[in-house]
C-alpha cells in the first residue's frame, strides 16, 4: 500500500519557548484510520552561509554550544526572518557575526533539519570574494571568534571530526557535490 500523509483534524500552538514554538497535531492515519496527537517544533528558517574569500579561505566561527557544552568550528548563520528572503536574511547573518561581506551570492541548497519534528528550512548559500566590512554585532548571548582556513583543509577538518555539527556538515557536503573544483582532499 502507498504511504500517504496524514489527514489533519486540528492544530494548535502551545507555549513560545525562545526560538521556537510547539504545535500540536490531532491528525488520523490513513492506513488504520486512528487519530493521534503528534507534536512538532516551528522554528523560524535558518542559513548557513559559506564565505570564502579571493584567496580561497573560507571564514569560520567559533563559539560556545550549550546544548553539549562545547566549543564549535562552524559556518556563520543563524535564525531568519520568515518574513524576508532568505539571502538578505543571510546577508546580514554573515555581516553581524563576522563583520565579513561578499561581492557574490548564491543558493547553495536548502534542507530541513529534522523533518521528523521540526518544521523549518535551513538554507546554504556561497558567498564569493567575501571582505572585512564592518565590526562583528554579536547579539547578546554571543560570543564568536572568527577563524579563517583554506578551503583545502575543510575536507581534513570533516574527516577528522573537528566540524562536526550535523547542518554544517551537510552544507560542505552539498557544496562540494555542487563545486567539486573546491575538493581538495
Amino acid at each position: 500500500m502507498p504511504i500517504r500523509p496524514w489527514r489533519l483534524v486540528s492544530t494548535k500552538s502551545e507555549k513560545k519557548w525562545g526560538l521556537f514554538q510547539v504545535r500540536v497535531d490531532e491528525v488520523v492515519m490513513p492506513s488504520t484510520g486512528r487519530c493521534y496527537s503528534v507534536y512538532a517544533l516551528d522554528f523560524a528558517p535558518w542559513a548557513n552561509i559559506i564565505a570564502i574569500t579571493p584567496d580561497d579561505q573560507v571564514v569560520l566561527v567559533r563559539q560556545y554550544r550549550h546544548g553539549i557544552r562545547e566549543i564549535t568550528l562552524e559556518l556563520p548563520g543563524g535564525v531568519i526572518d520568515g518574513r524576508i528572503n532568505p539571502e538578505v536574511g543571510a546577508r546580514r547573518e554573515l555581516l553581524e557575526e563576522t563583520g565579513y561581506d561578499a561581492q557574490s551570492w548564491e543558493l547553495v541548497g536548502r534542507l530541513h533539519p529534522n523533518p521528523a519534528i521540526q518544521t523549518n528550512v535551513c538554507y546554504t548559500f556561497l558567498a564569493r570574494n567575501a571582505y572585512p566590512a564592518t565590526q562583528q554585532h554579536l547579539d547578546e548571548l554571543e560570543e564568536i571568534e572568527v577563524v579563517l582556513k583554506p578551503i583545502r583543509e575543510i575536507p581534513r577538518l570533516l574527516k577528522e571530526g573537528v566540524i562536526s555539527h550535523a547542518l554544517i556538515v551537510a552544507a560542505f557536503g552539498i557544496f562540494f557535490l555542487r563545486y567539486p573544483e573546491y575538493w581538495r582532499a
